[in-house]
């Protein structure tokens, strides 16, 4: 199975994903995209889990990818200065012996949806309050409230539900939204900021592709290393979050 995770594909349809299969010439495999925005990177994990633990597929190609610049207002300063572009992907496989995923955990609060939103021309929805420019909009002030109380919860209910005190995560990897949120949840659960991989300082946010790109930096510098505990938690545009705790084995 090929699992894109994107708010930008190139098309309606074909899907990112069956594109992806068409480049890369892989035979015999499912294709589907999926929008969770920000958190777009963890329900594609999660999904992958999920089937392959259902014994529905045995390899799995989980991508993050977005290209924010061509949904982005270059007027609005409040939004154009934030988002960038990017990619990255891992690779999801049945092992009976050593299973990677720990614990999930995730959630949705639809009714604050318009406090981050990209609209086509058509759209239509609660009543006239969106702006229909086909551009990324947000309340930067109320996305902010929302993330700092909503993700510091989750990744406790988490930790609980996985029998798993901070002191065992050895990496926490959020969405890369910006510092100021990041450094809040950090504060508000008592994990350590030089535990924290993020990719924003390169890339900006990136969406769906900033967990898998903040991975990869991890890798690169040699900060994750096999057998370490990781603490992902993906949020954002919905308003959605998911996280994971899993058994880093690359």
């Amino acid at each position: 199975m090929i699992i894109v995770c994107t708010m930008t594909p190139d098309f309606k349809t074909p899907s990112v994903s069956a594109l992806v299969q068409a480049k890369l010439g892989i035979k015999n495999t499912g294709a589907i995209d999926l929008n969770a925005a920000c958190s777009g990177f963890a329900y594609g994990l999660h999904m992958a889990n999920g089937l392959i633990t259902s014994g529905l597929n045995k390899k799995i190609l989980v991508i993050g990818a977005e290209t924010f610049s061509k949904i982005l207002d270059y007027s609005d300063r409040s939004t154009c200065i934030l988002f960038g572009d990017g990619g990255g992907a891992v690779m999801v496989e049945y092992d009976e012996e050593k299973p990677s995923f720990i614990e999930s955990h995730m959630g949705t609060n639809g009714e604050l949806a318009n406090n981050l939103y990209c609209t086509d021309l058509s759209t239509q929805m609660f009543g006239n309050e969106l702006a229909v420019n086909g551009f990324v909009n947000q309340n930067g002030r109320e996305v902010y409230k929302w993330a700092v109380n909503t993700v510091p919860k989750g990744m406790t209910a988490l930790m609980e539900k996985a029998g798993f005190d901070k002191d065992q995560v050895d990496w926490f990897v959020p969405h890369s939204a910006n510092l100021r949120i990041i450094e809040s949840i950090c504060s508000r659960n008592g994990l350590p900021l030089e535990r924290t991989i993020y990719s924003l300082e390169y890339y900006g946010n990136t969406s769906a592709a900033s967990i898998p790109l903040s991975l990869d930096k991890g890798v690169q510098e040699g900060k994750i290393k096999p057998d370490d505990k990781l603490l992902l938690y993906g949020f954002g545009g919905g308003l959605t979050h998911a996280g994971m705790l899993v058994n880093w084995s690359i």
